[in-house]
C-alpha cells in the first residue's frame, strides 16, 4: 500500500512535527513518502533519521497554484499512490485538485479551528477579511475531493464540517499523540524563589500572549521573583516584545524564539500557561500533560478535549485577562495541590495519547479505506 503525505513546508510546527510522529511508528505494511512544497526544511533531518523518504517539490512564493498541481499531479501518475492524506490549507488546495485529475483517493486532515467567530473577528479587525473569504470560498469549493477526513479533536471536526458544508459519515477524530517514552516524570522543585511559568507555541495574537503578559504583569507586584518564559517563532513577536519593554518586563519575561525538541523546556519551569483563543488540538498541551507540570488553559472546546477543569488542570475563560491572573495566582498560592492535578494529568496523557496507540489507529484507518472497508461507525 503506497501512500503520499503531502504538507506544505518541513516546518517545526504542529502539523509537521505530529506527521512525523505518527508515520515513524507505521508498521513496514505502508510504503509511504512525504511530499512538501515550499522551502523550509526546519525537520528535514529528523525525517530523514526516521528514514521517512521525502520529496521536495520547490515552489517559489506564497502560493503558485498552478505549478504546485503540474508537478504533485505528474509526481502521482510517475508513482501511483494508493492514497493521498494532506494537511494544511496550500498542500491541501493542490492536493485536492491534482487528486481530482488524476482520480486518486485524498483524506483531509483537519488541524485547527479555522473559521470559528474569534478567527473570523481578528481578520475583521486587521482588515484582511476579505483576503480570508476569498480562502475559504476555495477551501469549501474543493471540499468535497476528499472521500474521507481526519481530524485531531471532535469539536474541529464538527467546526468544519459546518463551515465547510460536508457531508456527514466523512470525518473521523483521532488525536494527536507523542511518544511518551521520551518524557521522564516532572518534578516540582524544592523552591518557590523564583516560580517559573512557561509557554510553548506559535507567537501569534491568537495564542493569548497579550493577555498573559498583562495578567503577569500584575501579579509580578506582589511576586517579584516570578518569570514568564516563551518559546516558538510567529508574527507577533515584534509586537510582544514592544509590549515588554513598554511594561518594563525585560528582567522577568524572555522571548526565547523556536527550538528544537521545545517540550525538553518544560522541565525548567513550574507551570505551563496555554491561553489561546483558538486552536487545533495542541501538541503542546499534550506534551505538558504527558510530563506531569501543572497547567494552566484557556476553556476553548479543543483544550477541554484534551484536561479537566480543576481536575487535571486549572481552566480560565478565554480572552479573560482577570480570570487568567486569578488562575495564575491560584496556582502560586496553592501550589502544592496544583502539583497533584499535574500527576493526574500526565497518568490520563499516558493512557490516551501514547504515540503508538494513534499512530495504530492512524494506520488502521488509512488501510480501511484503501480497501474500501471503512467502519462506518467510528465517522462524525
Amino acid at each position: 500500500m503506497k501512500v503520499f503525505f503531502v504538507l506544505d513546508t518541513l516546518a517545526n510546527a504542529g502539523a509537521e512535527k505530529s506527521t512525523l510522529e505518527i508515520i515513524s511508528n507505521f508498521s513496514s505494511d505502508i510504503d509511504l513518502k512525504v511530499i512538501y512544497f515550499y522551502p523550509k526544511h526546519d525537520l528535514k533531518e529528523h525525517y530523514e533519521k526516521n528514514h521517512i523518504p521525502i520529496h521536495f517539490i520547490g515552489l517559489n512564493g506564497k502560493f503558485n497554484i498552478i505549478k504546485g498541481v503540474k508537478l504533485l499531479t505528474k509526481l502521482i501518475k510517475q508513482e501511483k499512490p494508493d492514497l493521498l492524506v494532506s494537511s494544511i490549507y496550500r498542500a491541501n488546495i493542490i492536493s485536492r485538485i491534482s487528486c481530482f485529475i488524476t482520480n486518486t483517493k485524498l483524506i483531509g486532515t483537519f488541524i485547527s479551528d479555522s473559521y470559528n467567530e474569534i478567527r473570523v473577528g481578528s481578520h475583521k479587525k486587521r482588515n484582511i477579511y476579505f483576503k480570508y473569504y476569498l480562502i475559504r470560498v476555495l477551501d469549501k469549493l474543493t471540499s468535497s475531493i476528499p472521500i474521507f477526513w481526519i481530524s485531531n479533536s471532535k469539536s474541529i471536526a464538527l467546526s468544519n464540517k459546518k463551515a465547510l458544508a460536508i457531508n456527514s459519515g466523512k470525518i473521523i477524530t483521532i488525536y494527536r499523540g507523542r511518544d511518551v517514552t521520551k518524557f521522564f516524570k516532572w518534578e516540582a522543585t524544592k523552591s518557590m524563589s523564583n516560580f517559573k511559568f512557561i509557554f510553548l507555541g506559535r507567537i501569534l495574537e491568537s495564542k493569548g500572549l497579550s493577555e498573559l503578559l498583562d495578567a503577569f504583569n500584575v501579579i509580578k507586584k506582589n511576586f517579584s521573583k516570578i518569570q514568564l518564559d516563551i518559546y516558538g517563532e510567529g508574527d507577533y513577536s515584534k509586537i510582544l516584545n514592544k509590549k515588554i519593554i513598554e511594561s518594563n518586563l525585560q528582567e522577568s519575561v524572555f522571548l526565547h524564539g523556536a527550538v528544537l525538541d521545545g517540550f525538553k523546556k518544560i522541565y525548567e519551569a513550574d507551570c505551563f500557561v496555554f491561553p489561546s483563543w483558538y486552536e487545533g488540538f495542541s501538541g503542546s498541551l499534550v506534551e505538558a500533560m504527558i510530563s506531569g507540570i501543572p497547567i494552566i488553559a484557556s476553556d476553548i472546546p479543543m483544550n477541554l478535549e484534551a484536561v479537566t477543569p480543576d481536575k487535571t488542570a486549572l481552566v480560565f475563560k478565554v480572552k479573560d485577562t482577570i480570570d487568567l491572573r486569578l488562575k495564575m495566582e491560584k496556582m502560586l498560592y496553592e501550589y502544592s495541590s496544583m502539583t497533584e492535578m499535574g500527576k493526574r494529568a500526565r497518568e490520563e496523557a499516558m493512557a490516551r495519547f501514547d504515540i503508538k496507540k494513534i499512530a495504530n489507529q492512524y494506520e488502521v484507518f488509512l488501510k480501511s479505506v484503501i480497501e474500501n472497508k471503512v467502519d462506518k461507525s467510528d465517522l462524525i
